[in-house]
């Protein structure tokens, strides 16, 4: 197996960059849905028992797991920064 040129490597991943800020997006369409029903219903932002079953479920589908701990925190950020967003989509509808 031949070294991969940096330029090259750097190609990919620019474009599983777009393809992940795609996604991203997606899910951030959803967490704006989930701050609406939280509004509604006068439930926490915070769920910690719902975020550690999300990141249980990612560290099994981890396959290479030398990635297993960063792939985990990468999604406890993604969803530390959905709930602040949901607490900004809540505040300003107070404000």
């Amino acid at each position: 197996m031949s070294v991969k040129e940096l330029d090259v490597i750097r190609q990919e991943i620019d474009q599983v960059d777009q393809e992940l800020v795609a996604l991203l997006e997606k899910r951030m369409t959803l967490v704006n849905q989930v701050a609406a029903y939280k509004k509604a219903t006068g439930k926490p932002i915070l769920d910690t028992s719902r975020e550690e079953v999300i990141l249980n479920k990612v560290a099994s589908r981890v396959q290479n797991k030398d990635f297993e701990t960063t792939l985990v925190n990468t999604f406890a950020d993604i969803m530390k920064n959905s709930r602040d967003y949901q607490a900004k989509q809540l505040s300003d509808d107070l404000a």
